[in-house]
């Protein structure tokens, strides 16, 4: 038992530390703020409540069935960083230009796509949770998922400090500057998916 104890607890460490800095909750915070930035604080929490929920299901769907989701569907992950990139990139314009709010989406589907899907969980997350289950198991990469979004739960669930220290205006600056950080990470799916198929 103690010896089983000893083996698993690196794994879990190692699976949980890549799981967390490529969902990268704290990191993304800002951008969290530039997609809610017109939202009240109810809606802002409905969203943020929406795209754990959707993140961890959908992680942990990856950490069970892995490699067969994608083989279902035909898609292999080069097309789905592709589709993700070319998904923010849209985003990260409709910031700059004329900022992100649309009223026909519900704050459930803003939680959903582009904070759940890709931001939270995008290839990156996908591939570090496909990688995880074949080098440490079901069990480790399972546990690794639920920690992770537990701290993300956490970290989107007191965000909201922050927006009444930025303010409004604060935050609509925020908005246009991770507006490019968007479409730099969207610009690196694209071209990490081209690699992929050639």
């Amino acid at each position: 038992m103690i010896e089983e104890l000893v083996a698993f607890l690196p794994s879990l460490i190692k699976s949980v530390i890549s799981l967390f800095i490529i969902v990268d909750p704290l990191g993304n915070i800002p951008i969290f703020i530039s997609l809610t930035e017109r939202l009240g604080e109810d809606e802002r929490r409905r969203v943020f409540h929406t795209a754990t929920v959707t993140g961890f299901i959908l992680l942990l769907a990856f950490a069970v069935a892995g490699n067969q989701i994608l083989n279902i569907f035909g898609i292999r992950l080069p097309s789905f960083m592709i589709a993700g990139g070319i998904l923010l990139l849209i985003i990260a314009i409709r910031i700059l230009v004329v900022g992100w709010e649309e009223h026909k989406l519900t704050p459930e589907s803003i939680g959903a796509v582009p904070i759940a899907v890709p931001l939270l969980v995008g290839p990156g997350a996908i591939t570090t949770t496909i990688l995880s289950l074949q080098e440490s198991g079901i069990l480790v990469t399972v546990v690794s998922v639920v920690i992770v979004f537990t701290i993300t739960w956490f970290t989107l669930r007191y965000i909201e400090p922050l927006y009444k220290i930025l303010g409004r205006n604060g935050s609509t600056i925020i908005a246009r500057v991770m507006a490019l950080l968007i479409a730099a990470i969207a610009i690196q799916y694209i071209m990490s998916g081209l690699k992929g198929f050639l």
